[in-house]
């Protein structure tokens, strides 16, 4: 098997998260366009107005074609980064490409000084939650979220206090 390399995104690589979260999310859990705009909103902001000391994307990269991402921005909170679009293919899932995007998330925030790592995911999110549980998150609030299209789920907020 070739290797998986984490790299920073290049040309391309925002809108490819955009639009593999779209397809794959829509056959996996039936969401709609306005959970790719929600993305693609993420994506956007990053773009155009993130700070490279204190927020980063990386693509997973396997024979010269991206197979995951996750994303480290500033949070509204103080000393606060957010866990943003961790996002692994469906074929290249079970390498633990996903402890791999979020060891590297975690170690980035620590290193650029945060104090704590927050994210935002569902309940039926079941895979990735294992990874942030694993990761040592621990789930600080659940409400109903209508589901984007697909009927209601639980949106979970998680926590990470990182050793500075």
């Amino acid at each position: 098997m070739t290797e998986v390399l984490l790299r920073e995104p290049g040309p391309g690589d925002l809108g490819w998260i955009v639009h593999r979260h779209g397809v794959v999310y829509a056959r996996e859990y039936g969401w709609n366009s306005e959970f790719e705009a929600l993305v693609a909103r993420i994506a956007g902001d990053f773009g155009t107005r993130h700070d490279p000391a204190y927020e980063r994307v990386w693509i997973a990269e396997r024979d010269g074609h991206p197979v995951g991402s996750v994303m480290c921005v500033r949070d509204e909170a103080a000393a606060t980064a957010r866990l943003r679009l961790l996002f692994v293919e469906p074929d290249a899932r079970g390498l633990r490409l996903g402890e791999r995007l979020v060891t590297a998330c975690v170690d980035f925030a620590r290193a650029a000084g945060y104090r704590e790592l927050v994210l935002w995911t569902t309940d039926v999110q079941a895979t990735a939650r294992r990874i942030y549980q694993r990761a040592g998150f621990e789930l600080t609030a659940e409400e109903p979220h209508p589901g984007y299209g697909a009927g209601p789920v639980a949106g979970q907020d998680w926590r990470l206090v990182l050793e500075v």
